[in-house]
């Protein structure tokens, strides 16, 4: 296994578990996050088809189909900033920790894809 399919592989498990874990703890997350439970489950359920379109890249390495991964990686880091700095839904301190500390594991998931994908490119 190379480092492109390992870094996609992490990538899937944790876009994966948390998908799970927000749809079985959704009541908890809208407690701590002052807001209600709807959003965990969409999150929830577009987190585990994320994880399927990981998985299914990390055996074809299509470089087009990464790069989306990748952007869509930054997509929730930037949208996660957004909601830190405009504050728009009323969400407590407590979830803007948790939303920032998620965004930090995302773009670092898509720093590590992007430096596994130039690698693999100049190999190939």
């Amino acid at each position: 296994m190379n480092q492109l399919q390992k870094s996609l592989r992490i990538n899937a498990y944790f876009s994966g578990i948390s998908g799970i874990i927000l749809i079985i703890f959704n009541k908890q997350f809208a407690d701590l996050l002052g807001i209600s439970t709807s959003p965990f489950w969409i999150t929830g359920l577009v987190l585990i088809f994320f994880m399927g379109t990981i998985i299914y890249e990390i055996k074809k390495q299509r470089r087009l189909a990464i790069l989306w991964i990748i952007t869509q990686d930054l997509i929730w880091v930037s949208t996660s900033l957004f909601i830190l700095i405009a504050k728009p839904f009323g969400i407590t301190r407590a979830g803007h920790y948790i939303i920032g500390f998620i965004a930090l594991i995302v773009l670092l998931l898509g720093m590590n894809q992007i430096i596994a994908l130039q690698n693999e490119q100049k190999t190939s």
